[in-house]
């Protein structure tokens, strides 16, 4: 461990020099893992056609990969509290890319099925480092509306790899798997030369939160401490289910929107991926607008910006539901306002998570929300790929629109939950 640093000013100014690092490094870490995971949406109608793949086998895909993500994240978590940020997210980013690389080079369902669900357990090696990075760079009081900047990554990496995708595919399906890889590896080394651990490891002192954190775990055991903290927790069971709806709404317009913009509206993968873009895009100034919200207005909760987006991103799924054959601006319209106002409980989740379980148990926290979010693969990929195919796109649709107001009621059920789980250990 480096010598720390003493003098008040070095430490304030090369701590805001590393936070800035790390919120960076990781937003654009994270970003790579999309780029070997949603690359999918792309080749799924050519895949159609030339390999003769049906939609239910798709959507079966994406559920197991989605579940297996799920439970990788969550008990990646646990075990990402524990090691070094650093190598694990490296390790989990070149392993996916891998992955990729054998899924391009497959023609079989039983191998793509194979390589696409390891995929799925090595995409859970990124989203828990961030979270244990995060907490231990940023103070609690700041951690939603930079949470929410960092989690602009989501839709950054989605968005641009299903425009790139979209041009790419041009060439063959299997270089939408080929192209992603080659960018994720060099995402890989750029990760181990940007990221370092917690700031005693830069020669930093700990913020004062983590030093209390310190000296509880030295009195407690660590499984004592998630079940606290976690799984006796209700306010993180409710987040977690509402959590299944949040992205049972996300993944079905990310996963499907390509091929169903073309079934459905007869649009071209060139502008479906556009559109599926602006989706994300839109998510962005989403996430930054519910983050800054939260902070701003709410006190930290969370929860209760989570009603409102819920709300209104069901309202213009519904919108989107029920317009027939409208001009394609104003279904990119319409698509991007749903995606502005998903987006917003997709990134205030895990933060409330992570806030109300403490530094102790932060991913923790967040890998068991989402393993419920992720869980809604089983509705979103399989489920509306069986939906679609026997009965439609229509009735799809439809049935987000149910999913998306019981998401809504479920959130509001955490309306009287505190801003972070530090005040409760104050009073103690």
């Amino acid at each position: 461990m480096r010598q720390l640093t003493t003098t008040p000013q070095d430490v304030a100014k090369k701590f805001q020099y590393w936070q800035t690092r790390t919120i960076v490094a990781t937003m654009i870490g994270y970003a790579m893992f999309y780029f070997v995971r949603k690359n999918l949406s792309i080749a799924m109608p050519a895949m159609q056609l030339e390999l003769g793949i049906t939609k239910t086998d798709l959507g079966l895909f994406l559920t197991l990969h989605g579940l297996l993500y799920g439970v990788s994240r969550f008990a990646n978590g646990i075990l990402g509290d524990r090691v070094n940020s650093r190598y694990f997210m490296v390790t989990g980013l070149v392993l996916c890319a891998f992955c990729n690389i054998l899924f391009g080079f497959s023609s079989t369902v039983l191998i793509l099925g194979i390589m696409w669900v390891l995929n799925g357990w090595f995409q859970g090696m990124g989203f828990p480092p961030c979270v244990r990075l995060l907490t231990h760079w940023i103070p609690p009081k700041q951690l939603a509306t930079k949470m929410s900047i960092w989690n602009t990554s989501h839709s950054i990496g989605a968005g641009l790899v299903v425009i790139i995708c979209g041009y790419v595919v041009n060439l063959g399906w299997r270089w939408c798997f080929f192209f992603p890889s080659i960018v994720a590896l060099l995402g890989a080394v750029f990760l181990w030369f940007a990221l370092r651990d917690t700031p005693s490891s830069v020669g930093l002192p700990e913020l004062n939160i983590t030093k209390k954190e310190k000296k509880d775990e030295d009195s407690k055991e660590f499984k004592q401490i998630i079940r606290k903290r976690v799984f006796c927790n209700p306010y993180i069971w409710i987040l977690a289910f509402a959590n299944f709806f949040v992205y049972t709404v996300r993944y079905a317009v990310l996963d499907w929107g390509p091929t169903l913009l073309g079934e459905w509206k007869g649009i071209s993968i060139e502008h479906a991926s556009w559109m599926v873009a602006g989706f994300e895009i839109s998510g962005i100034i989403g996430m930054l607008v519910a983050g800054w919200a939260t902070d701003r207005f709410f006190g930290g909760r969370g929860p209760r910006v989570c009603v409102i987006c819920m709300i209104m991103s069901t309202v213009f799924i519904t919108l989107f539901w029920g317009l027939n054959h409208p001009p394609m601006w104003m279904a990119a319209l319409i698509l991007g306002c749903a995606g502005f106002f998903i987006y917003g409980p997709q990134a205030l989740v895990g933060i409330a998570a992570a806030n109300i379980a403490t530094q102790e148990a932060a991913a923790s926290a967040a890998g068991f929300t989402g393993l419920f979010g992720y869980a809604s693969t089983l509705i979103s990929g399989w489920g509306l790929g069986l939906l679609a195919q026997t009965m439609g796109w229509n009735y799809a649709i439809g049935a987000l629109i149910i999913f998306g107001s019981i998401g809504a009621v479920v959130f509001m059920l955490a309306w009287k939950a505190k801003a972070n789980g530090y005040e409760e250990d104050e009073k103690k």
